[in-house]
């Protein structure tokens, strides 16, 4: 006889039971009848509620009482236990996840691990779709790390899909701090700082919309629901227009010696530098790119969108010009090396089209891979214009920069390579970055390729 129909026949036979399972709620209640070796060999939970619960020798069956788990779904779990296995295509995704929020709670490791390979490999767009529950969920139980990972890279390149889903207003501590704390958000840390706002606006719905009716108890009201998320705000990467803008107006939600310190650190600036840096960025000395590439890219830099104001906009230096220079890695090396915070532009031959790439770290000689999460990629298909562009961020941050005695500036796994063994040897081919920058073809020609330093 097949053993996984010996095993249904002896789940379906409650004469030798001795166990009895209680499942769900009123009136949503089934009793499931059960056998205490199986239970107690398949499953962590079980086996520590039996053991503190051995059966009588007089014949009374043991009680397990499930309240949290629904009676359809403990059926399936049921079966899983006894027969080693799932059918995970006559499910939809949602009841996958109603089975991995059981399994977490009964330590089915082995079935919580098959069914987040499942969700991934099969259900990506319901994850997409329902991506705050499936996150929430992930969050709630700690057995669910693959779920918890896979969405945590969704709303890291892509935060919106969170923060504009209209459940953000529920989302538990948990949550939101494990959002705050993620250094690879695609968002600016302005931006950040609206959505907390919104969500503690949405925690009290007497509070008044626009804040200029704020009472003081208003304000109080507001800090107290704030006070535990404000420590996870990098206030201090904010412009001073940012401050101005979006932070005075909630200063009596701060804590009066962050507030100080804060207002010192932005009084402070000089205003004679940032319009020095202005003018700067307006006048960047290239042959390849124009004051409008230099201000998009250092959007890019800073995280904010493209329609987002520029308020502190940065000096574009130059260190290297190859028709200057030399066209060639040892001339980029001896230049750029031990130099941070970098931008390369390269101007592609017989073609209107311009490359580069952001490197906030030192590049070197030395046959390593630098690590960043702040690092990207992007092209403009037009060099008159900066409405065609390509943004690709890093996705492998530990393959982020390659540095190399034998490559010229060189950006992920394959990503962007300059002059790997002879001049002529430049490509680019999806690796290490969200997407590919190219749309014509892998290899191509330098014309011209300009390195800037950020200040």
């Amino acid at each position: 006889m097949d053993d996984n129909k010996l095993l249904r026949e002896i789940l379906n036979d409650e004469e030798y039971c001795d166990v009895i399972i209680e499942v769900g709620n009123d009136p949503h209640v089934k009793i499931f009848h059960a056998h205490m070796v199986i239970l107690h060999y398949r499953s962590q939970y079980f086996q520590r509620i039996l053991s503190t619960n051995k059966k009588k020798n007089d014949g009374t069956l043991t009680y397990i009482k499930l309240s949290n788990i629904l009676p359809e779904i403990f059926q399936i779990i049921l079966r899983y236990i006894y027969c080693g296995n799932l059918p995970f295509n006559d499910y939809d995704a949602s009841d996958i996840i109603k089975i991995l929020i059981a399994s977490s709670e009964l330590c089915l490791q082995e079935l919580i691990t098959s069914l987040q390979s499942f969700m991934i490999e099969k259900n990506t767009s319901w994850i997409e779709k329902n991506l705050y529950f499936a996150y929430q969920t992930s969050i709630e139980n700690n057995s669910l790390v693959e779920l918890r990972e896979y969405c945590t890279d969704l709303i890291t390149n892509e935060p919106n899909k969170l923060f504009k889903s209209p459940n953000f207003p529920s989302a538990s501590e948990n949550l939101l701090i494990s959002i705050i704390q993620n250094d690879n958000l695609q968002i600016s840390d302005v931006q950040i700082w609206e959505n907390i706002l919104k969500w503690g606006l949405a925690q009290n719905q007497e509070l008044p919309s626009d804040i200029t009716n704020f009472s003081k108890n208003d304000f109080k009201i507001l800090k107290d629901i704030l006070q535990q998320y404000i420590p996870f705000i990098k206030f201090y990467n904010f412009t001073c227009k940012e401050f101005s803008d979006k932070v005075l107006p909630y200063k009596k939600v701060l804590s009066k010696d962050l507030y100080k310190d804060l207002l010192k650190t932005f009084l402070t600036l000089s205003e004679s530098d940032r319009e020095l840096s202005d003018i700067n960025l307006r006048t960047v000395d290239s042959k390849i790119i124009t004051y409008k590439h230099a201000e998009l890219i250092s959007k890019w830099i800073n995280r904010l969108n493209i329609t987002d104001e520029l308020t502190s906009p940065f000096e574009f230096k130059l260190l290297f010009r190859g028709s200057r220079d030399g066209l060639t890695r040892n001339k980029f090396h001896r230049i750029c090396n031990n130099k941070s915070r970098t931008v390369t532009i390269i101007k592609v031959k017989d073609s209107s089209e311009i490359l580069g790439g952001y490197n906030p770290i030192e590049w070197k000689s030395d046959e390593s891979y630098g690590t960043t999460k702040d690092s990207f990629i992007f092209s403009f298909s037009n060099n008159d214009g900066i409405e065609n562009y390509i943004l690709s961020r890093i996705m492998n941050e530990k393959h982020a920069i390659f540095n190399s005695p034998y490559y010229g500036p060189t950006f992920g796994e394959g990503d962007l390579i300059l002059w790997y063994l002879s001049f002529y040897c430049n490509y680019c081919v999806k690796t290490s970055y969200i997407n590919p920058i190219r749309k014509t073809g892998n290899v191509f020609t330098v014309e011209e390729c300009e390195v800037f330093q950020i200040i």
